[in-house]
């Protein structure tokens, strides 16, 4: 395999093992990049939901690398194959990276389905299973920049026992290999970047192998499975990825899947991590709320290329919304439990409330409308709801992205965990 075009050029290693930088070498032209740390654009079959290409881009600084994934795209396999030009031209994305991962990262994927040779998807018509063959023929028929390679990821449950969990790092190791050679023989994937994924459920020495077989393998960069929020108390996860982490070379990329929540990303960034997954934006617009936390650490907006940063505060009715969504601070959650970070605009209370979601967003949706007419329209069960809160949160998440960077650059880490996790603890 030719020599990978992506390159991590890191200007700063700050507070520990947090890194601050750009990955380069994107695309086909290798003429694009992404900050790091950063997140992917998450979508359904190449469209974020609720939103078409012309009402995205009334979002500004949005990350250069679009997320798709074969559970939406395989039951699609022979139409593509018979468009011949990749899912980029077939969706309509013309200007963006394309990231093909496994499983869509906002749906917890059911286990036990898994067997030595094959993994399976869930799509809109159910199951599939995908071998090596059918997996790297649907890679071809996709044209990404770069792929996640096959895995068996089911190992994420608490109770998963040791001999399951060894199970799933050789079979994800066997499935690099067959992905590899398949890939070198393949013109179709020339240029294509291959990221190894590292598996080991909550088991410490296996977590490690996998770690450090994978590195051995000519890879672009690493995905960490099995770490979804909810799956391990944040201790036990930052003690895993600060292992893996240490088995991986400096100059590779390292991508979380499943974790998207703010406080749990600072605390991966501070163990070490470059990229996260972008559905978190997603899960909050389908709960009929909106993000609404503080990221205030920057005295230079400008910088920041976003909305000032001061006038992101909580009000005093948002700091109520808190206490009562969760009072423990518990961080081991289901995914799709609402969280502190956001406020239930299904709530009767903002049925008068003619303030926007958050006081000084630059968003349409701020700049435009109330919070009464968001309650209004998800009362009435109205589309438009989920596309104006999709605009905020999607907005709100990536200026949270740009603030995590300000604070990495201006050594303000502290400030914004501070923040960050005081609006958690309520």
């Amino acid at each position: 395999m030719a020599g990978s075009r992506m390159k991590l050029e890191l200007c700063r290693v700050a507070q520990g093992r947090s890194r601050l930088g750009v990955l380069t070498g994107l695309g086909r032209t290798s003429q694009q990049s992404l900050d790091v740390p950063g997140c992917l654009l998450y979508t359904h079959f190449g469209t974020v939901p609720h939103l078409t290409q012309d009402t995205l881009h009334t979002v500004s600084n949005l990350p250069a690398v679009t997320q798709v994934t074969l559970s939406h795209i395989a039951e699609h396999q022979e139409v593509l194959e018979e468009f011949k030009d990749g899912f980029r031209k077939f969706a309509g994305l013309h200007d963006t990276v394309l990231y093909c991962s496994l499983h869509d990262p906002a749906v917890l994927c059911p286990t036990g389905y898994t067997t030595n040779k094959t993994v399976s998807v869930w799509g809109s018509g159910g199951r599939m299973e995908l071998t090596v063959a059918k997996f790297m023929a649907l890679q071809k028929t996709v044209q990404p920049d770069w792929y996640q390679s096959m895995a068996d990821g089911e190992t994420w449950q608490s109770n998963t026992s040791r001999k399951r969990v060894r199970k799933s790092v050789d079979r994800t190791l066997t499935h690099l290999d067959e992905c590899l050679l398949v890939h070198q023989n393949s013109q179709e994937l020339e240029g294509v970047e291959v990221f190894g994924v590292v598996e080991g459920g909550d088991i410490l020495e296996e977590r490690v192998r996998s770690a450090r077989e994978t590195a051995k393998r000519p890879v672009a960069g690493f995905c960490l499975d099995g770490f979804q929020s909810g799956s391990m108390d944040q201790a036990l996860k930052t003690q895993l990825i600060s292992a893996v982490i240490k088995e991986l070379p400096e100059d590779k990329p390292r991508l979380l899947q499943g974790v998207g929540r703010p406080d749990e990303v600072l605390a991966c960034v501070e163990a070490g991590v470059d990229l996260f997954e972008g559905f978190f934006p997603f899960q909050v617009t389908e709960r009929g709320c909106a993000l609404c936390f503080d990221f205030d650490v920057s005295l230079d907006p400008e910088r920041a290329g976003r909305a000032p940063h001061a006038v992101l505060k909580l009000n005093d009715d948002q700091k109520d919304t808190v206490g009562e969504t969760q009072q423990n601070g518990d961080p081991c959650l289901d995914q799709t439990q609402m969280t502190s970070f956001e406020i239930n605009l299904n709530d009767k209370r903002y049925h008068d409330d003619f303030r926007p979601l958050v006081e000084g967003c630059g968003c349409y949706c701020c700049k435009n409308h109330q919070r009464a007419y968001l309650h209004h329209l998800l009362v009435t069960n109205e589309l438009l709801a989920g596309v104006l809160l999709m605009i905020h949160n999607t907005a709100h998440y990536h200026g949270f992205f740009g603030a995590l960077r300000e604070a990495l650059a201006s050594e303000k880490l502290d400030v914004l965990k501070r923040q960050v996790n005081n609006r958690w603890r309520g």
